[in-house]
């Protein structure tokens, strides 16, 4: 799994009819775009360190509307 901040993280429910999180990706430990990433999630108003599992997949930013910028790679300050 690759991301770009500004990307949306999101993760299924494991139950039917279950809610899905969403969330956008607002930093990357990884330069390369792999987990973890920190994501705000959209339902609630925090960020949280994650490292998706088989029920996550990312969306990029151009698919829901929004452009990438170069700022994009930048790898999280730590």
């Amino acid at each position: 799994m690759k991301a770009a901040v500004g990307d949306r993280l999101v993760i299924e429910s494991l139950h039917l009819d279950g809610p899905r999180r969403t969330g956008v990706i607002t930093a990357l430990h990884h330069s390369d775009g792999s987990p973890p990433y920190v994501v705000r999630w959209l339902d609630e108003e925090h960020e949280t360190l994650i490292f998706p599992g088989p029920d996550a997949h990312v969306e990029p930013r151009r698919e829901h509307g929004e452009h990438r910028g170069k700022e994009a790679a930048r790898p999280a300050a730590r």
